[in-house]
């Protein structure tokens, strides 16, 4: 015989059973098909220069991933965007100012970057920018990039500093002017098409 609360338990969870079952199923919203990204276009591969010099020096270089394009940034804190002069060029091979040692640079192609800034103090010459000529930047890890392959120091030499930048091939590329930095972005196509994202 059942007990008067067993019956009121199970007529309780009954209940709730059917108020479960009874409540309909709420579909969600699709989610939104991501926006394609548009790339920028008409960069071009030709000589890009900016006649202008400061005495600010360089602090550091880095780079960084984007869509559609590997971006390096050189680093000249409190040098204004007009003060920042450069030479960015496709080269078939790296040489360091002044003694004109071959610096290799791995990729398909390569960018000579000149800023014209020094990387050392200019009154006592004490390095501003801990790289050493010929090697690896410091910091600077390509691994996942699908454009950069390789950068490097050439040097820095009566106010000017020199990096070599290896890249897949020659592909369109852009320097920009900030306040404290140069940018140079290099695109990962002729097309403008950006990559599927992974």
């Amino acid at each position: 015989m059942l007990q008067p609360r067993t019956i009121c338990a199970t007529a309780v969870l009954l209940g709730a059973t059917l108020v479960t079952a009874a409540v309909p199923a709420v579909a969600t919203p699709a989610a939104a098909p991501a926006a394609a990204t548009v790339c920028p276009t008409g960069w071009g591969s030709a000589d890009k220069t900016a006649p202008a010099a400061t005495s600010e020096s360089v602090r550091n270089v880095r780079t960084g991933r984007h869509d559609c394009y590997d971006r390096m940034v050189v680093d000249v804190p409190g040098a204004a965007r007009g003060d920042l002069g450069y030479s960015v060029r496709y080269v078939d091979r790296l040489h360091q100012d002044g003694s004109g040692r071959h610096i290799p640079v791995a990729g398909g192609a390569i960018l000579e970057v000149r800023v014209t800034a020094p990387a050392y103090d200019p009154e006592t010459g004490a390095a501003t920018y801990p790289a050493r000529a010929g090697r690896v930047l410091p910091g600077v890890d390509l691994t996942g990039y699908r454009t950069f392959r390789d950068a490097r120091f050439a040097g820095s030499f009566e106010g000017d500093t020199q990096l070599g930048l290896g890249v897949r091939a020659r592909l369109p590329f852009r320097v920009q002017q900030l306040d404290g930095r140069l940018v140079i972005d290099v695109a990962h196509n002729w097309t403008g098409a950006a990559a599927p994202r992974r």
